[in-house]
């Protein structure tokens, strides 16, 4: 559910498509069919009510905070490539922080969302550049 949980919090951001959700969810109900909230999902044709879903049904207290994140950075990655203004990666960013579960705004990687784009203000672009490559990068080994 960490995946769906990416998902729902980047569709909410407009940071990935209904296609690529719906794509992953495909593949992830394929690999479980029995499971009443992936087949909940494939039902589900509101990308709005699909995104209160996943947000509400989360056991926040088990999440997994390294496989979330990994599959979170490896979703920025590509985000982070394909744009090509960097104040509005950082806006959108900032956002994406709020949008986090609270039990994990605090956290690194998730807190330096809240943060990478402050050198930017001063007109600094490769600090904040070489803030989110570490970002993006913290759970290589």
């Amino acid at each position: 559910m960490e995946e769906l949980l990416v998902y729902a919090i980047l569709l909410y951001e407009n940071l990935a498509t209904e296609n690529e959700y719906n794509k992953r969810l495909d593949k992830l109900f394929l690999e479980n069919p029995g499971n009443d909230d992936l087949l909940y999902l494939e039902w589900e044709t509101d990308i709005k009510k699909t995104i209160i879903y996943i947000r509400a049904h989360f056991d926040y207290n088990s999440l997994d905070y390294k496989q979330f994140g990994m599959i979170l950075m490896d979703r920025l990655k590509t985000v982070y490539e394909n744009c090509s203004d960097i104040k509005y990666f950082g806006s959108r960013m900032f956002s994406l922080w709020k949008s986090l579960p609270g039990n994990i705004q605090d956290i690194e990687p998730f807190w330096t969302l809240s943060y990478a784009d402050d050198p930017l203000s001063w007109g600094d672009e490769e600090q904040t550049r070489n803030i989110y490559d570490y970002m993006l990068d913290y759970y290589k080994d």
